[in-house]
C-alpha cells in the first residue's frame, strides 16, 4: 500500500489520445495562452492608466483579468511542456500546488462574478443611491473578499488532502484535480466531502443571489429603452460568461465526484479546461468590445504607443 510520502509522481492520463498531433496542439495552446496574456494585459493596463475607467465595474473587470492570468499561469506552463513529452507526470508538490492555484481562481472568479452582479443591481436599480452605496472602501472590502476566502477556502482543502494516505498515482485528466486525488485515497475522506459538500452550498447559495439580482435588473429594464440599452451593454456580456462559466464548473465538479468511463476523453479534456482557455480569452474580448468606455480608451492607448514608437 503507498502512502502520500512514498507517491512522489502521479500519472496525468489527459493526453493520452493526442500523441499523434501533439505538435498540433502544442501549436494552438501556445497560440491561445499568448492572445490570453495579450488581451488580458492589454485590458488590465488600459483599465490602470485610463482615471475614467476608474469605476467599480471596470475594477471588478480588472480583477477579472488578473485572476485569468493568474488560473491559466496553472495550466498553460505544465500543459505546453506535457505537449512536447512522452511522459505526463507532475510531483506530488507540484500536482497538489496546480491544484491549489487552478481551485482558487476557479472560486475567485465565481466571487468577482457575484461582486459585479451587486454592482449591476445597485447600478440599475438604485441609480441615485449608486455612489453613496460603491464607494472606494466598499469596493476595497469587495475586493479583499474576492481574494483572501478563495485562498483561503483553498488552504483548507489542500490541508484536507495532504493528511490522506494514497493508494494510486494515476489522474485521468489534464492537471491535477483535487478531488481525483482524494479518490485515490487508501482511507476514509468523509470530512473532505463534508467540506466539500459545505463549499459547494456556499458558492452555489452565491449562484442563487446572481440569478434573483438578474431578475429584478431584467425587470427593472423592461420599463424603459434606456435601461434596456445600459442592460444590454454592461449587463448581458456578465451574464454570458456567468452562465458558461457556471456550467462548466458544474459539469467539472460532477465528474470529478461521480465520474463516468463512457464519457469521451476528447469531451473530458474540452470541459475540464473550458473555464482556463475560453473565458480567460473571452471575458478581455467580450468586454473589450462591448464596452464602449473600454473599446475607446484600448484605441487611445494604442494610437498613443504608435505615435511614441515613430
Amino acid at each position: 500500500m503507498q502512502n502520500s510520502s512514498s507517491v512522489a509522481v502521479f500519472t496525468l492520463h489527459g493526453l493520452n489520445e493526442t500523441a499523434s498531433h501533439k505538435y498540433i496542439f502544442f501549436a494552438f495552446t501556445l497560440l491561445a495562452y499568448l492572445l490570453i496574456c495579450l488581451f488580458s494585459m492589454t485590458l488590465i493596463i488600459t483599465i490602470i492608466i485610463e482615471k475614467t475607467l476608474h469605476e467599480p465595474m471596470y475594477i471588478f473587470l480588472c480583477n477579472l483579468c488578473v485572476n485569468g492570468l493568474y488560473g491559466t499561469a496553472g495550466l498553460y506552463p505544465k500543459l505546453l511542456s506535457d505537449f512536447l513529452s512522452d511522459s505526463h507526470v507532475i510531483s506530488y508538490t507540484g500536482c497538489l500546488i496546480q491544484a491549489y492555484v487552478i481551485y482558487t481562481s476557479v472560486l475567485c472568479e465565481f466571487t468577482i462574478f457575484t461582486m459585479m452582479a451587486y454592482d449591476r443591481y445597485v447600478a440599475i436599480r438604485k441609480p441615485l443611491q449608486y455612489h453613496s452605496i460603491m464607494t472606494a472602501r466598499t469596493i476595497r472590502k469587495f475586493l479583499f473578499i474576492s481574494w483572501i476566502l478563495p485562498f483561503c477556502e483553498s488552504v483548507i482543502v489542500i490541508l484536507l488532502t495532504i493528511r490522506l494516505p494514497l493508494c494510486g498515482s494515476d489522474i485521468n485528466k489534464l492537471y491535477c484535480d483535487n478531488w481525483l486525488v482524494v479518490k485515490l485515497s487508501c482511507v476514509d475522506t468523509t470530512i473532505n466531502n463534508l467540506y466539500g459538500y459545505t463549499a459547494l452550498m456556499y458558492h452555489l447559495m452565491q449562484a442563487i443571489y446572481i440569478v434573483l439580482s438578474y431578475i429584478q435588473i431584467i425587470r427593472e429594464c423592461l420599463k424603459s429603452s434606456k435601461e434596456r440599452s445600459t442592460f444590454l451593454q454592461t449587463c448581458l456580456p456578465h451574464l454570458i460568461s456567468l452562465i458558461s462559466f457556471t456550467i462548466t464548473i458544474l459539469f467539472d465538479v460532477l465528474y470529478s465526484r461521480y465520474g463516468s468511463r463512457n464519457i469521451p476523453q476528447a469531451l473530458l479534456n474540452f470541459m475540464a479546461v473550458e473555464f482556463l482557455v475560453i473565458h480567460p480569452l473571452l471575458n478581455p474580448l467580450m468586454y473589450g468590445l462591448k464596452l464602449s468606455q473600454i473599446r475607446r480608451r484600448v484605441m487611445r492607448v494604442f494610437s498613443r504607443n504608435v505615435n511614441i514608437l515613430k
